[in-house]
């Protein structure tokens, strides 16, 4: 009797740690290249359908928000349309299973027409959404059919994942002699792949189900399989679980010494995993904490300050009383010029970080008020476009809403990196760099904004170009030049950043554009050292000349240059030159 109630207890710990893995190994996350393509062809097929291209264009760059918005708008139009119907519905259904809206995106995939050339890819997206929400039977209605498809139709997904997932089913309806074929289908399968995350949890579900039938002797390898596997990654989730299993495990066989072991390992792998999601949350803080450690310091430095000058007065009075002794007053004299000398350095570094700080308050007091000022004029018109239904003034307010708060959170995010620079406390680090990757890292994300303009942009950086420089600051650099280039850029110009090699020592790093440019004034203005803060010429576009200063200061904290070439109405080129790499 107590052997079977040790039983029941071992086999609860171990399927609550390998149920907690089933739904991250059973659905394909992210659409196959395959269907990407398709998805591409389409696009360009029906490119004179604005809605139904951007809704795909949306759909391909995972921005699941604006491709339900297109795709609505897609369906009210083109609804006569069973091919653009049919996928603008999947569009819609995908982002809502993204979102984990599972009500809505089940009802978008029952609006797809059987006649749809990817049925089976949204019969597989249906059986996933009913396993997420445990309705087994029903997830096995729309996957059974799947585990016969022809190879061709197997390019667009995992086919192993069909066979786990109808696997998983039958072992939560505990129907056990229907799983074991289908996961150890899905082990073949995935031995072939070599896919060694995927093969841990094949090798834990197996092993999941014969412990659920006390079937020790076949679950029992196939635990020690997954926990020998998972020592070859770098995924602490699944060092983790399977350490934890061998524990239990070991635990059950009374072999308490290692057991101890097993446990010893999981814990470390645990607080491992436990380290690696604080860190992000500990950068967040570090950041937002960053310009209130810059106000703290200047009230150390004002109370420092007051009490340097408590210490002289308290010298002056002893030099008083001690005048008497020539020799004494003499020291005490000296004692005296040295104070003062110290009072006057603290008090000339104390004007220079009120200065800093009165710059910091003018800035935050004059554009971000711009900025909520023309969010909340903006929010007005857009409650009007609501109540009104006024679908493409709507669209217009919502884009000039994404630009101002666009404006707004990048001129924090240079507040920050000036206030960093300011106190020194950036992490600093030149080392050799590839411009051609820098350039692509930075320009990826400013793509929509680009597009949105009809920008065009190319990037003619040389693969081979390197210089020495710190990472951080030269994509800080590239941002503000991108940043400025799209603002000050009119519809359909262009921008373009290339390289020029005419020094031995320096690479000439060029952001060109075709927009606006500036006279000679603004010019001479923007290089000028004395003028920090100076503000743009253009008031319609919200900003300090904060930007510039930045890549300024960080062009000569990288022993570079950096200088604007520019024409009214003709364009502008803003040129960093780096050291070469030797």
């Amino acid at each position: 009797m107590s052997y079977n109630w040790s039983k029941s207890i071992k086999v609860n710990v171990i399927l609550f740690v390998m149920f907690s893995s089933f739904y991250a190994y059973s659905q394909d996350n992210n659409t196959s290249n395959l269907f990407k393509s398709e998805v591409q062809k389409k696009a360009n097929h029906y490119k004179s359908n604005t809605n139904f291209y951007k809704s795909a264009i949306f759909f391909l760059a995972k921005e699941w928000d604006s491709t339900l918005v297109y795709a609505m708008k897609c369906l009210n139009v083109s609804s006569n349309d069973s091919v653009i119907s049919n996928y603008a519905h999947y569009f819609r259904g995908y982002s809502f299973k993204q979102k984990g809206l599972f009500g809505e995106s089940q009802k978008e995939f029952n609006l797809i027409s059987s006649n749809f050339e990817f049925d089976f890819i949204v019969k597989k997206r249906l059986g996933e959404i009913a396993l997420e929400k445990n309705e087994f039977k029903a997830a096995i209605a729309y996957l059974s059919p799947l585990s016969k498809l022809d190879e061709k139709q197997y390019a667009f997904f995992s086919q192993s994942s069909v066979f786990q997932n109808l696997g998983i089913c039958y072992l939560h309806l505990n129907e056990f002699a229907k799983a074991e074929p289908y996961l150890l289908e899905c082990i073949r399968l995935r031995q072939l792949q070599k896919d060694t995350l995927d093969l841990i949890g094949a090798y834990g579900n197996i092993a999941t189900l014969y412990y659920e039938q006390y079937k020790d002797n076949l679950a029992i390898p196939y635990f020690e399989k997954a926990y020998q596997l998972s020592k070859k990654t770098k995924d602490f989730e699944s060092k983790q679980n399977t350490s934890f299993n061998m524990a239990v495990v070991e635990e059950n066989r009374k072999n308490f010494q290692r057991a101890l072991a097993y446990r010893k390992e999981y814990e470390t792998w645990k607080d491992s995993l436990t380290d690696q999601n604080k860190i992000y949350e500990v950068a967040q803080i570090e950041k937002q904490f960053a310009v209130k450690e810059k106000q703290k310091e200047v009230n150390l430095l004002a109370a420092e300050n007051r009490a340097k000058v408590q210490e002289r007065n308290g010298l002056l009075y002893s030099a008083i009383t001690l005048l008497i002794l020539l020799g004494v007053t003499f020291y005490f004299y000296k004692e005296k010029i040295k104070t003062n000398k110290i009072v006057v350095a603290q008090k000339e570094r104390l004007d220079e970080l009120n200065v800093a700080k009165d710059q910091l308050f003018s800035i935050v007091s004059h554009d971000l008020r711009a900025s909520v000022n023309a969010l909340k004029t903006s929010n007005t018109k857009l409650l009007d476009n609501l109540e009104s239904k006024n679908l493409d003034a709507l669209e217009n307010t919502l884009q000039n809403n994404s630009a101002i708060v666009n404006g707004a959170y990048n001129l924090l995010d240079n507040l920050l990196h000036w206030a960093l620079l300011q106190t020194k406390q950036s992490y600093f680090h030149i080392e050799p760099l590839r411009l051609f990757f820098i350039v692509e890292q930075v320009a990826y994300n400013y793509k929509p904004l680009m597009h949105d303009k009809s920008i065009s942009f190319q990037n003619l950086v040389l693969q081979t170009d390197k210089v020495l420089a710190d990472q951080e600051s030269l994509k800080i650099i590239l941002r503000n030049l991108l940043d400025n280039a799209i603002k000050f850029s009119n519809s359909k110009d262009s921008i373009a950043i290339y390289t020029e090699n005419t020094s031995a020592n320096y690479c000439n790093l060029i952001v060109e554009d075709t927009g606006v440019g500036m006279d000679e004034n603004t010019l001479k203005a923007l290089l000028e050292d004395a003028a920090p803060l100076a503000k743009k010429a253009h008031e319609d576009t919200i900003g300090t000349g904060l930007g510039l200063q930045l890549c300024k200061s960080y062009s000569k904290r990288n022993k570079g240059k950096f200088y604007i070439e520019s024409q009214l109405g003709k364009g502008t080129k803003m040129i960093v030159s780096l050291p070469k790499t030797q």
